[in-house]
């Protein structure tokens, strides 16, 4: 094995709903579908949706899979051009949907970022240096 990220695949138990936030939320164009797998284009790391049962039926019915998650396991992180476009794409992604969670902010680091949610409470970051 090589210590290399290949694929990240968010686990759901409404994989249309997902796809539709991605899609029409995000902005992400599906590679391919089924019914319950959805892949996006997407540069580098390949990135996909995945029923929550599928995942438990090819582990042999392990439990983690059949469990809702109570609380955030992963953040994904979108660049902007600029901190102006924060704040433009912030409040687009928030008018399509997203869940508002913080509004840019100027960080110490000398990003700026914001945050928001997709439907099943996965929150995400935009920023730019």
């Amino acid at each position: 094995m090589r210590a290399q990220i290949s694929l990240i695949t968010i686990v759901t138990s409404d994989v249309p709903k997902m796809t539709e936030f991605y899609s029409d939320v995000i902005g992400f164009k599906t590679k391919s579908k089924s019914e319950n797998y959805v892949e996006f284009e997407n540069e580098g790391v390949r990135f996909a949706i995945c029923s929550r049962q599928i995942l438990a039926d090819v582990t042999g019915g392990h439990n983690s899979f059949k469990e809702d998650t109570k609380r955030q396991s992963f953040e994904l992180a979108f660049p902007c051009e600029s901190p102006e476009d924060v704040k433009k794409t912030y409040d687009e992604l928030i008018a399509k949907g997203a869940v508002a969670v913080k509004e840019p902010t100027a960080m110490p680091w000398g990003q700026t970022t914001a945050f928001f949610a997709d439907p099943e409470g996965n929150i995400h970051e935009i920023f730019a240096d």
